[in-house]
């Protein structure tokens, strides 16, 4: 399967997974990348997830909600509807290609670095951004209930301008 003209370049920066599993930083992501990368989780690579998967690894590392990524699809004239992003998106990240990051209750974000680190979230601009794990200290963790184990710990803390 051959991509539209709005998916074909492969010059932009971006990050995605070898077939060993390690991440590393490419020049471009090419169609073929997104492809593997889809095999190498296990899920087969149709149309719609081929398309919204080069959208999301062809920029680097990124946050972007479901809404802005339904955007970025229409502008290069991906037909999905918003439920297939939703759906994609959780896909995405239940086979560990993306980490969910529940900012509100009604805001989610997912990041294409599945690296442990945390987040500030600028209010008023409604951006994500990456804290570098070294930064933040985690104390004590609370008793987990009987056959849990804690899984992750994710800190966000939010900004907002002085004086406002």
């Amino acid at each position: 399967m051959q991509p539209r003209a709005p998916l074909t370049s492969n010059t932009v920066s971006a990050a995605f997974i070898k077939a060993d599993g390690a991440r590393t930083e490419n020049n471009g992501c090419p169609w073929h990348d997104v492809r593997a990368m889809l095999r190498k989780v296990g899920l087969r690579p149709t149309r719609q997830r081929m398309e919204l998967g080069w959208l999301l690894f062809s920029k680097g590392d990124r946050h972007l909600t479901a809404e802005m990524l339904f955007e970025e699809a229409s502008n290069a004239r991906v037909p999905v509807s918003l439920a297939t992003v939703y759906n994609t998106l959780n896909q995405f990240t239940d086979v560990g290609l993306l980490r969910q990051v529940a900012v509100d209750g009604s805001k989610t974000y997912f990041d294409t670095n599945t690296s442990d680190h945390h987040h500030f979230f600028v209010e008023g601009q409604n951006a994500l951004v990456d804290i570098p794990s070294a930064s933040v200290s985690i104390g004590d963790l609370p008793q987990v209930l009987d056959g849990y184990e804690v899984a992750r710990v994710d800190v966000v803390v939010r900004l907002k301008r002085k004086g406002a």
